[in-house]
């Protein structure tokens, strides 16, 4: 099926969503989730968006949730799309003895690789190591920015402490290396991905550090896109740094679902 054909395909546990099933995520919104851009079967991190989805399951719930057993759903979700926007819930509901694993299937998406203009927020997400659901203030912040003429919202704990994007990763380079901002946030995919494979560094980084550094740029299961600007702080965008950052993430292998 061409990606252009794509319709939105919803199953929980590997059966088409009914309402009763759709109960749960429509009422309850404790539980987690990973986002994946899928391409011909086959997605970048694959053992990484397994293994997060085990950790989250495992510290909300208190047992793990098997990997290949979201594989399996994962294909029976697909079937016949190649390529698409792939999400993965978990919830658990009181009572049940396994996780209740809900996917979603969209058309592809891919992040567009013009210059990104960001606006702070002082925000800091709670248990941001869990990409978990309830993002209220995300979206809250995220729809501000844009209103604003922004395309991201920067969130910012106590102090101007950069943590991360509403709904990416960010780095910035100081001349040498691609600095990590060392703070409490998700660590994304393409973020886990691209870190070895740069020059890579992690430091706290705050909103009065920013004109210290020459460039920036985003990161999410979308892919890649430059910074030019944080509220009224201007970066260079260049392409040499995001001919190198590029390069790293499209050798990275896509693994077979």
């Amino acid at each position: 099926m061409a990606p252009s054909e794509v319709v939105e395909i919803i199953e929980v546990n590997g059966e088409p969503a009914t309402e009763a099933a759709l109960r749960v995520p429509a009422l309850d919104s404790y539980g987690h989730f990973t986002a994946m851009q899928v391409r011909g079967g086959r997605v970048r991190g694959r053992d990484l968006h397994l293994a997060r989805l085990a950790a989250a399951t495992r510290e909300l719930f208190g047992a793990g949730l098997d990997g290949e057993r979201v594989r399996e759903l994962l294909r029976h979700a697909l079937r016949d799309v190649s390529d698409a926007s792939a999400r993965v819930y978990v919830h658990w509901p009181a009572g049940e003895k396994h996780a209740r694993v809900m996917v979603t299937v969209r058309p592809p998406q891919t992040k567009p690789d013009r210059p990104h203009g960001l606006m702070s927020v002082p925000y800091a997400r709670p248990l941001p190591h869990i990409k978990h659901l309830g993002g209220f203030a995300q979206t809250h912040f995220l729809r501000a920015a844009g209103r604003a003429g922004f395309d991201e919202a920067l969130l910012t704990a106590p102090g101007g402490l950069v943590t991360e994007g509403a709904i990416t990763n960010i780095a910035f380079w100081d001349g040498t290396s691609v600095v990590w901002p060392q703070a409490p946030s998700l660590l994304g995919t393409t973020m886990a991905l691209l870190e070895p494979r740069l020059p890579s560094a992690r430091r706290p980084v705050t909103l009065a550090d920013l004109p210290s550094y020459a460039s920036a740029f985003l990161t999410n299961s979308q892919g890649i896109a430059p910074v030019d600007r944080i509220d009224d702080v201007r970066f260079t965008v260049d392409p040499e740094l995001m001919g190198t950052v590029k390069a790293a993430y499209e050798a990275v292998e896509w693994d077979v679902i």
